[in-house]
């Protein structure tokens, strides 16, 4: 299988400023998926303009045609499986069935408290999301849906005609853990990882390729515990946040060198970020497209 090239759109800019253009651009550039995160604001950006991850999506379905769109991450810190469903469900209607689900256990920032709670800890996020994918599997398979849980209630909710993709929208499971990829491996259609947050700011790239095929190791043997074949689950790095930071996106030759090594350790698709000048990701437009034009036919 080739490898995809994927890139995430922040929504930080207004949709007739720069918003728009940024979605149609991306699928003219053939990108296989268009992301977007799903915070209600994210780092250096809180203090400026942030819009929401579904609303943008579905203007970006409007304005696109065969490009696929999905959020990278959504997480239970401010979202609950009855509403999200049917938001999705319209979604992926309206996208004609392009749309696919990153979700994960999120984290400490500012989404943990925007509503009034104290954040919790790494155990109460994983228990959250223990309970949220199962029951948004339901919702989004099954015409009505009754549940009490720890942490999530449905009483009869309904959920018809179903999603446009059958039998449900695809879900990108982001999990380094073992709860979490036990997750990934029953529920997902793909993983998602970031790298190893540790080696971030002193780790070397070889040190970051090496912990990451231990990641692909260890969702092997949750792939294994559930029957299931690893193979048959995409595995998703979105860049940016390894030793490497905006090194493979200063020339072609840069991007297909990294891509190659993490299709080598087994990766199916590789996301980038969309350039923003002035933040962690800025990065040389023209060089950008190249990449997105170029880099694919070399990976081949």
């Amino acid at each position: 299988m080739s490898l995809r090239l994927s890139t995430v759109i922040l929504p930080h800019r207004r949709w007739h400023e720069g918003g728009r253009s940024a979605w149609t651009r991306a699928e003219q550039l053939g990108f296989h998926t268009g992301y977007t995160y799903d915070h209600l604001s994210w780092r250096t950006f809180r203090d400026g303009p942030w819009f929401g991850a579904l609303p943008t999506l579905t203007a970006a379905a409007t304005v696109t045609e065969r490009m696929r769109l999905g959020t990278l991450v959504t997480s239970p810190n401010f979202r609950h499986p009855v509403t999200l469903a049917k938001e999705l469900i319209s979604l992926d209607d309206i996208s004609g069935g392009r749309l696919t689900l990153g979700v994960g256990a999120g984290g400490t920032g500012f989404d943990a408290t925007a509503l009034g709670q104290d954040p919790w800890t790494p155990r109460e996020r994983a228990d959250r999301l223990a309970e949220f994918v199962p029951l948004l599997d339901r919702l989004l398979t099954e015409d009505s849906v009754s549940y009490e849980g720890e942490f999530y209630s449905a009483h009869e909710a309904r959920n018809i005609p179903g999603c446009v993709q059958r039998p449900r929208l695809p879900f990108a499971v982001a999990a380094t853990g073992p709860r979490g990829l036990r997750l990934a491996a029953r529920y997902g259609q793909a993983w998602v990882t970031t790298g190893a947050p540790e080696l971030f700011e002193n780790g070397t790239p070889e040190q970051s390729v090496q912990a990451l095929r231990g990641q692909i190791e260890k969702l092997g043997a949750a792939c294994e515990t559930v029957g299931r074949d690893v193979r048959t689950l995409d595995k998703i790095l979105l860049t940016g946040f390894t030793p490497d930071r905006g090194q493979p996106l200063l020339s072609v030759g840069a991007f297909v060198d990294f891509a190659g090594r993490h299709r080598d350790l087994g990766f199916t698709e590789i996301v980038i970020h969309w350039p923003i000048a002035g933040s962690d990701f800025a990065a040389d437009e023209k060089v950008f497209e190249r990449i997105a034009m170029e880099a694919p036919a070399q990976l081949a």
